[in-house]
């Protein structure tokens, strides 16, 4: 079709994709069309900054690598990938415990025994013993849920960003017992900036936004016959949940933790006070499926 102006070539875009055969591909194709069409009419957009845009879509992709995903941060830092996952996860009155995925979560982490220890390398930071407890939307305990761990060092650092931590650590995958119960040791993380040098950098640097995220601790809940989550557990007393950099905060998923000072541990060798940490996580019936890893290795360097 010869295009005679700006109107008629959406006309001509959306014509053309009539062809597709899959009717979901076909109605998301025409509506990000309409949308991105309607979008540079209504802010007049000028080929400098359609040139600009283009450039920073391009960087996202070469920024990303094994150990890193750009793309991720972005969707974070506009808010869409929380926009996702609350459209898509339960309802008004029965919520569950989904939230972000992040982009650091690696596929493979080792298989271990609840109470087992994720700190695989020297980690300092105060002893955390975590435990979970895994439940439907009914309340019934969901028994076999395989649950994949992952968190920050008390440096800021997740390990594929961190060569000088070990391999997996801070990282393991649990299963929940006839309780749905899992437990795990490690150590309380804290807040960190997402990573700071790329387009997501200078997009919240133009608003004039903090790269912080409050403390939190990740865990993916895996069982055929539920809806698979990706879930993040906030640390209650972290000054930046009200202003957390990937609009991932939600009340439901603020954690209390407990200090103990002059208590015994559940492992004999903490001498120092330490943390506990309980939660319970809630998931509904649906489809098990696992997302494309973010991150599939460590930095070099």
């Amino acid at each position: 079709m010869i295009i005679r102006d700006e109107h008629q070539l959406t006309a001509a875009v959306l014509a053309e994709t009539e062809k597709a055969g899959d009717p979901r591909f076909r109605e998301i194709i025409q509506a990000l069309v309409r949308h991105l069409h309607d979008f540079a009419r209504e802010v007049r957009l000028t080929e400098a900054e359609f040139d600009a845009a283009i450039t920073t879509v391009a960087r996202l992709g070469q920024l990303t690598t094994p150990s890193h995903n750009e793309v991720r941060l972005m969707a974070g830092s506009l808010g869409l990938s929380t926009l996702v996952s609350l459209m898509n996860n339960g309802t008004d009155d029965r919520p569950t415990s989904a939230n972000l995925l992040g982009p650091f979560w690696r596929k493979g982490s080792p298989a271990m025994e609840n109470g087992d220890s994720i700190v695989r390398s020297p980690t300092p930071g105060p002893p955390l013993f975590f435990t979970g407890r895994v439940v439907d939307t009914d309340g019934a305990v969901v028994s076999g849920a395989e649950v994949d761990v992952w968190h920050a060092s008390p440096s800021g650092r997740y390990e594929n960003q961190d060569p000088e931590q070990a391999e997996w650590n801070l990282r393991g995958t649990f299963r929940t017992d006839a309780d749905g119960v899992f437990s795990f040791r490690s150590v309380k993380p804290s807040g960190y900036p997402v990573p700071m040098g790329g387009p997501v950098g200078e997009f919240l640097t133009a608003l004039q936004r903090h790269p912080f995220r409050p403390a939190h601790l990740h865990a993916l809940i895996y069982k055929p016959g539920f809806k698979t989550i990706a879930s993040q557990l906030y640390s209650h007393d972290d000054p930046m949940l009200e202003t957390d950099a990937q609009f991932g905060v939600v009340q439901a998923l603020v954690g209390t933790y407990v200090r103990h000072e002059n208590e015994s541990a559940p492992d004999p060798d903490v001498a120092e006070p330490w943390y506990s940490l309980e939660y319970t996580f809630v998931v509904e019936p649906g489809e098990a499926w696992l997302p494309t890893p973010p991150v599939s290795a460590k930095r070099d360097s």
